[in-house]
C-alpha cells in the first residue's frame, strides 16, 4: 500500500503482520506521525471528517511503553466508537507522559482491522532525520 498521506512513515514489510517505519524531529512529532500511520492503515484519511474530540492523558515506564500505550488507546477509540481519528495536537510529550486532544470520525471504508500495536522489535533510537522505530501492528 502506497503512503498518500504525507511523511513521517512508510510500510514495511513484514511476514505476518504490517509494520510501519516511523520517523520524526523530536519525540511529539514521531508520536503524531505513528498516530497518522495507524490511521493510514486503518482507513483512507481523506475520508474522514473529524467530527469528535478526545482528550488524552496518558503515562507510562519508558518512550516505547509510551508509544504503544499511545497507539493502543487509539485502536481502543477506533473500535469503541467506530472512529479513525486523524488530527493530533499534543501538548506535552515525554518519555513518560503524553497529554493532547485527537480528533476523527467514520471513515467511509476500512482498510485493515488494526487489533493492537505490539512491542516486537520495538525501540526508538536517534538517526540522521530525529528520531526513528518500527512499530508492528497485529491485524
Amino acid at each position: 500500500m502506497e503512503n498518500s498521506w504525507g511523511q513521517g512513515f512508510e510500510e514495511v514489510p513484514h511476514t505476518a503482520d504490517v509494520a510501519l517505519r516511523v520517523w520524526g524531529q523530536d519525540l511529539k512529532e514521531l508520536f503524531v506521525n505513528a498516530a497518522r500511520g495507524l490511521a493510514w492503515l486503518t482507513a483512507d484519511p481523506a475520508s474522514v471528517c473529524p467530527e469528535k474530540e478526545t482528550s488524552l492523558d496518558l503515562s507510562a515506564s519508558d518512550a516505547e511503553t509510551l508509544l504503544v500505550t499511545w497507539l493502543g488507546e487509539l485502536i481502543y477509540l477506533n473500535e469503541r466508537e467506530g472512529l479513525v481519528f486523524t488530527e493530533f495536537d499534543l501538548e506535552e510529550v515525554t518519555p513518560i507522559h503524553l497529554q493532547g486532544v485527537v480528533r476523527g470520525g467514520r471513515p467511509t471504508e476500512t482498510r485493515h482491522l488494526v487489533k493492537a500495536a505490539t512491542f516486537s522489535g520495538l525501540s526508538i533510537r536517534s538517526t540522521e532525520r530525529g528520531l526513528e522505530t518500527t512499530v508492528t501492528f497485529d491485524v
